[in-house]
């Protein structure tokens, strides 16, 4: 099966969701591809093969999703994995990053010893979509002097230009919508 032929079959096994979680919005369910054993292995190896031997040190993954995709990649690149929470999850000192949603702003918090100047981060998520939590991600690693790799998504949401906050990195998608 070719690399197209295998994001076929991912792409099939996310269902559309219409009015979720309001009005006009078209909910992209990845629960179906959790659930199928072959798609999800497909989805971490894809999600993996472009950054295997550049020296990743740490996966960072974003509350929740990322963590589903994060763990996993991490362990298939050699990683370590750091999450990255709604704040008040974490039990230690934290760093935070405020960023801007359409309506109001929101936060996420990081350990300050979670990554050092030596990492080298893969930050990975579901999806991308306006790009404002993967940018403030990436901010938030850029401040314990970490460098940030590269960012891998399952889904892109392409209208939105997420990938516009992104511009310095190896951004891959597997699915662009």
């Amino acid at each position: 099966m070719t690399c197209m032929d295998e994001v076929a079959v991912i792409k099939g096994l996310i269902r559309d969701v219409p009015d979720f979680p309001k009005p006009g919005i078209i909910f992209k369910d990845i629960t179906p591809l959790l659930r199928h054993p072959k798609g999800l292995q497909t989805t971490l190896d894809l999600l993996s093969k472009p950054f295997e031997g550049v020296g990743i040190t740490q996966v960072v993954g974003m509350e929740s999703r990322g963590f589903i995709f994060g763990v996993p990649v991490a362990e298939r690149l050699g990683a370590g994995f750091v999450p990255v929470r709604k704040p008040g999850k974490l039990p230690a000192e934290t760093i935070k990053e405020e960023y801007a949603l359409e309506y109001g702003t929101d936060c996420l918090e990081m350990h300050t010893d979670a990554l050092d100047a030596a990492d080298k981060v893969l930050v990975v998520d579901d999806l991308l979509a306006t790009g404002g939590t993967a940018a403030a991600t990436v901010r938030m690693v850029r401040a314990t002097g970490a460098a940030v790799l590269g960012a891998a998504f399952v889904i892109e949401l392409g209208f939105l230009n997420g990938r516009s906050q992104l511009v310095d990195l190896n951004v891959t998608s597997l699915i662009t919508f």
